[in-house]
């Protein structure tokens, strides 16, 4: 028998609230990297695409954060913890602040 959506929804809200604080911290900001890459692209949609190294360059700037925030969500997760044995959360966060660095140094 397959799910309704609403059952769907109501069992993802309910696994949801057992996720601890940090992690939901963690993915309010990944909505908001995913959402300005999303900003980012609907203007050059409407405004155009002149300076396109620009927009290169913020848009693939945005998606490497997200990509890194991804990384940090799953070190962070105590539901991961067997897969990230020996790194701390400290160190987790970290390694995201080099690599963001990094990210950040060679697009600008």
């Amino acid at each position: 028998m397959a799910a309704t959506f609403s059952d769907i929804a109501k069992a993802f809200t309910t696994e949801y609230k057992k996720t601890p604080t940090r992690v939901k911290v963690i993915d309010a900001f990944l909505l908001y990297a995913l959402g300005t890459a999303f900003m980012q692209f609907v203007y050059m949609l409407l405004v155009g695409t002149y300076p396109f190294n620009a927009f290169l360059a913020g848009f693939l700037s945005s998606l490497g954060f997200f990509t890194l925030t991804v990384c940090l969500r799953l070190q962070a997760d105590p539901a991961n913890g067997k897969e990230f044995d020996g790194i701390s959360p400290e160190r987790a966060f970290a390694d995201y602040t080099l690599a963001n660095l990094v990210l950040h140094l060679v697009v600008w």
